[in-house]
């Protein structure tokens, strides 16, 4: 099965002369970076930005996932707090960021002279909320995945399968995504979540971490399995009063653990 699932994708990529990969980090992207090197060799690159919310630990993966690859990376910079669309983060900030996005990639395939760029959408995102999977999708940007049906539960397989180091790493999104609707998107609350995350990982040890900026209250997200690691009265604790030294006023836990797409309300 998961060899079909490999091959299916690879033969996506038949008849392909080159493409740019947008390589964010995860999983999903990685799977596609495989498969499009794996099939056009050096006429397949990847490509991450370095947009100012993204956080660094994602950029480390996607140079530690082109490193095993064997694919050509570029990463480009630039920041998106300088568009004021985006900071104003209402609920069409992901369509803003991804028309940014699209039109940087656009710049690089035209640098490189590459016929298509690909991203790792797969068909559960098309089930949730996702106005930035609309704006790369408008802007001719393909997603091999969700166009040959691949599940989440498929891209992990396939990428255990071909020994991706990150066919089990949890689901990320940009930084900016802790913050609600309606609250504006700054550097000092980009800040402090990147901390914020740091920190509450290596006092738990817990993978899949939220940290949301609730106008300046911490909100402590972890996956359902790992909500036991902050029963421990010390470890709170310590969590509490180094979250409160990076600026955070507050911090709760929420005891639902996390769940996509929690903080897509307006917060006033």
């Amino acid at each position: 099965m998961k060899t079909e699932h490999i091959t299916k994708l690879l033969n996506w990529f038949e008849g392909k002369n080159s493409v740019l990969v947008a390589l964010s980090g995860g999983v999903d992207s990685a799977v596609v970076a495989y498969s499009a090197y794996a099939k056009l060799g050096k006429s397949a690159i990847a490509v991450t930005a370095d947009y100012k919310t993204l956080a660094q630990e994602e950029l480390e993966y996607a140079k530690k996932i082109s490193s095993e690859i064997g694919i050509k990376h570029i990463v480009i910079e630039y920041n998106e707090l300088d568009n004021e669309s985006f900071v104003k983060n209402d609920s069409k900030r992901c369509f803003y960021c991804r028309s940014e996005l699209s039109q940087h990639l656009l710049q690089m395939a035209k640098e490189f002279e590459t016929d298509m760029i690909v991203d790792g959408t797969n068909t559960d995102d098309l089930d949730d909320y996702r106005p930035g999977v609309l704006a790369l999708h408008e802007n001719g940007i393909r997603s091999p995945l969700a166009e040959t049906g691949f599940s989440k539960k498929m891209v992990r397989e396939t990428a255990k399968s071909v020994g991706l180091s990150v066919y089990d790493k949890p689901s990320n999104a940009c930084l900016a995504s802790r913050i609600p609707w309606g609250q504006s998107v700054t550097a000092e609350r980009l800040a402090r979540i990147e901390i914020g995350e740091k920190i509450v990982k290596q006092l738990t040890g817990a993978k899949q971490v939220r940290v949301r900026d609730m106008n300046g209250i911490a909100k402590i997200e972890v996956g359902v399995d790992e909500l036991p690691l902050l029963e421990n009265s010390v470890v709170l604790q310590k969590i509490k009063d180094q979250l409160k030294l990076i600026s955070f006023e507050d911090v709760s836990i929420d005891p639902d653990g996390y769940k996509p797409g929690k903080i897509n309300v307006i917060t006033n």
